[in-house]
């Protein structure tokens, strides 16, 4: 086991040690402090709520959106052909539900900046995806495949150790992203406390949901915990295209095609029963959290989970069979 563990820290260090591999950080340091400094100049940190008088601010602003939601609807009943956009009343409920409940808003810190950033969590996919493209082609391609496998090591152990060092450096990237935005957070916004929790919609996409109180921290990590699967299952396709075609070019092309585009598939093809088998389906098991949403009738948190079981064994059983039967004699 410990020669296993030298040969993920040997592929590691190889990964590390690439110009490349440190210009996708420095890539990521470089989204987030924008994204940092953005949120800093542009958005409205509701600063004005950080006082004791934050019900008589919290009221007036309800009563000034009311008003100009009046004048808003006076004005498309007087003029139907028009094209305007009217105030923002979820911003009401919201403001009631503090009231209600007598909540003094949270200020915006450095937990909620993280939890804004997950989705640079698609970048990570993005770049595990071209780390685990390269990883088994480019021995390949250099010629150095020959020298890895005389050594007295199975092939099963280094198709092992090489897929387990993607993993790894998708933990650690990962990581460096909830990390870096943290500090970047507290630096710009300051930290809401050891425990906060906000105020946030139930569903995010349905302007008309109800209000609920969340733990920031719970909420991160079971956001970051859902986009795990997905960065996972993007990582071992490509990982097996790169094993089963030795071309890191296709596995990064096709994978990367598929990550972004792998709803539309889904919703191309929603008129058929099968498509809930499609892996694209399945990845998203945030769906699954409040018990409501599911794309196709019978779809359940087990089979989604099954459905992804299914396709990782045959995603590891090709790369295993490809690389352990594959002739190097000719490389």
């Amino acid at each position: 086991m410990s020669r296993f563990f030298k040969m993920v820290f040997n592929e590691q260090f190889k990964i590390y040690i690439r110009k490349s591999t440190w210009i996708m950080y420095i890539l990521l340091a470089g989204i987030i402090i924008v994204a940092g400094v953005s949120t800093k100049a542009f958005v409205d940190l509701e600063d004005q709520y950080q006082n004791d008088d934050w019900r008589e601010v919290m009221q007036e602003e309800n009563a000034q959106l009311q008003k100009e939601q009046e004048e808003y609807q006076k004005k498309m009943e007087e003029n139907e052909d028009s094209f305007s956009i009217g105030p923002d009343m979820s911003r009401v409920k919201k403001n009631n539900y503090y009231l209600e409940h007598d909540i003094q808003p949270t200020g915006y810190g450095a937990w909620q900046f993280v939890k804004d950033n997950e989705m640079l969590l698609s970048i990570v996919s993005l770049l595990t995806i071209i780390i685990a493209a390269g990883i088994v082609a480019q021995e390949f391609r250099w010629g150095t495949i020959k020298l890895l496998l005389i050594r007295p090591i199975s092939r099963t152990q280094v198709l092992l150790s090489k897929y387990a060092a993607v993993l790894v450096f998708a933990f650690l990237t990962l990581l460096f992203v909830l990390s870096f935005s943290w500090i970047v957070g507290a630096i710009l916004f300051g930290v809401e406390g050891i425990n906060p929790e906000i105020v946030a919609p139930v569903d995010f996409l349905d302007m008309n949901t109800a209000y609920e109180q969340i733990n920031i921290i719970n909420s991160i990590l079971t956001g970051y915990g859902y986009s795990l699967v997905n960065l996972v299952m993007m990582a071992t396709f490509a990982f097996m295209i790169s094993t089963v075609f030795k071309n890191g070019t296709l596995a990064i092309g096709t994978a990367v095609f598929l990550m972004f585009t792998g709803n539309s598939i889904v919703m191309f093809f929603s008129d058929h029963a099968w498509a809930k088998y499609i892996l694209f389906a399945n990845t998203n098991l945030k769906m699954y959290e409040d018990g409501t949403n599911q794309l196709f009738e019978g779809m359940t948190l087990g089979f989604s989970i099954s459905v992804l079981v299914v396709y990782y064994i045959v995603f590891m059983v090709l790369s295993w069979l490809f690389f352990t039967k594959r002739d190097v004699a000719g490389q």
